[in-house]
């Protein structure tokens, strides 16, 4: 995770600021160091992740054909529900890994948002998402989830969210055309 120095005069890049993001090189490091400790259990992570989203937004369990009648209870156990939650983890690892390669990270975003555009989901879904990402990363990672690492996050996912509503906008079907499969 850095040299010895490092860890007494930070990293060299800790205060530049991505042109492309608004992130700082720090809140870069701090966000991939604490997603490595995350991604480590990718499939609990989605599924506290997901379960948690449901049970605090029951309403858009329903969205999720494959699973929209499954007691929230038993989705954890569930394996078309694992394997959507670790599809979902997939999508964030490529982006959050991406955060160097922003035309990279751009493209995973914008076309996740394209797909839940055609789907004809909405921002406020997201919106309530982040909320409990960030409750459930505060759960998992204790006190390495510092302001600091918060505040990171907190950025980082407007900015990965604005690219998907970008393109939930360009995905969005025209002509009375709606496709709700999952």
């Amino acid at each position: 995770m850095g040299s010895i120095l490092s860890n007494f005069y930070g990293h060299p890049n800790d205060d530049v600021i991505d042109p492309n993001i608004g992130l700082t090189g720090k809140e870069k490091r701090l966000v991939k160091e604490t997603w490595s400790i995350l991604n480590a259990d990718s499939v609990n992570t989605g599924v506290a992740i997901m379960s948690s989203y449901f049970k605090q937004y029951p309403q858009y369990q329903k969205v999720f054909h494959a699973f929209k009648d499954i007691p929230v209870d038993e989705l954890p156990t569930n394996n078309k529900f694992r394997a959507h939650c670790q599809f979902i983890i997939s999508t964030l690892n490529n982006a959050f890994c991406a955060l160097d390669d922003v035309c990279l990270m751009n493209e995973t975003l914008l076309s996740t948002g394209q797909r839940h555009g055609r789907r004809g989901q909405s921002r406020q879904e997201f919106i309530d998402l982040k909320g409990v990402m960030m409750k459930v990363m505060k759960d998992a990672l204790k006190t390495k989830f510092s302001a600091e690492v918060e505040a990171a996050w907190d950025k980082t996912i407007d900015v990965a969210f604005s690219k998907i509503f970008e393109g939930m906008e360009n995905g969005v079907p025209h002509d009375g055309e709606h496709n709700q499969s999952q």
